[in-house]
């Protein structure tokens, strides 16, 4: 490599003044020279600011002004970016140590890789791990345009989750504000139009659960990724739609029978469909 492609890291922030300071540090002592870290507030009261000025000086830009919301802010956040390499990472979340530079090494290695995904890593308020995934089965936009993340509530984690500026471009360069909670999902359904999504086995970063916030209400949420899949398949080739509405209606007929084997015979018969998984190490 001859020269180390820049990274852009937003985060938005609104009164997290409990966590910030972590996810500040996770970004702040990565172990890579040319980070661009922008942090967007939303005009937090709570001892946030504070937080963000003690640390400015390691920030290419930050502001507080009142916002349409995180999505808004992180859209404020990329316009000001100008990174080869595009992530964000909220106010309450982190990134592994090694993070950046093993995502740029991956990248470099395999140039064909436009969109990368770590293991999916979920941490307490204790910052303690209490879950990581091991597989990659939303490798393939139609696991959820055959909705099969309702089954397991199994998703593409932001966190870990790496992208090029060729394929933001692609995809419009943007979060579409129509969506509260799942402006991500739509983006990942986005990619997915343009690019392969690959995975690597290592930790990237890691999603806070924690009391309070916007995702627990997982009803809402997944209502927003109904509306973002049908928004998003409308605009699919009809060969496309084709091969949705064949393997729905299957499910359909295979589930009438109320058989184990032949709905795992269904299942069995989607992934020779959707392929395998792209790692890459």
């Amino acid at each position: 490599m001859l020269k180390k492609p820049t990274v852009s890291i937003v985060t938005p922030n609104y009164n997290q003044a409990q966590f910030i300071e972590q996810t500040l540090l996770s970004v702040i002592n990565q172990d890579y020279p040319n980070i661009e870290y922008i942090v967007i507030d939303g005009g937090s009261n709570d001892g946030s600011i504070d937080i963000i000025k003690k640390y400015e000086k390691y920030l290419t830009y930050w502001e507080t002004s009142p916002d349409k919301g995180m999505y808004d802010a992180i859209n404020k956040g990329f316009k000001r970016a100008s990174g080869d390499i595009m992530c964000w990472i909220n106010s309450d979340d982190i990134l592994v140590s090694s993070a950046i530079k093993e995502v740029v090494g991956l990248m470099d290695k395999n140039p064909y890789v436009h969109w990368l995904m770590g293991y999916p890593t979920i941490i307490n308020e204790k910052s303690e791990i209490t879950w990581q995934g091991q597989d990659a089965q939303v490798f393939s936009p139609y696991f959820f345009y055959l909705h099969n993340h309702t089954r397991d509530f199994s998703f593409i984690q932001q966190e870990s989750t790496f992208w090029t500026r060729s394929l933001w471009e692609r995809a419009g360069a943007r979060l579409n504000l129509e969506y509260t909670l799942a402006a991500d999902f739509d983006l990942w359904m986005r990619f997915f139009k343009h690019d392969k999504l690959y995975f690597t086995h290592q930790q990237l970063g890691a999603f806070r659960r924690r009391k309070g916030q916007q995702s627990e209400n997982q009803e809402s949420y997944l209502q927003e990724t109904n509306l973002a899949i049908s928004n998003n398949q409308e605009k699919l080739l009809i060969k496309q739609r084709c091969v949705i509405f064949l393997l729905k209606s299957v499910r359909k007929l295979f589930f009438s029978l109320k058989n184990k084997k032949i709905r795992n015979a269904y299942y069995k018969l989607q992934l020779k469909i959707f392929g395998k998984p792209n790692w890459i190490d």
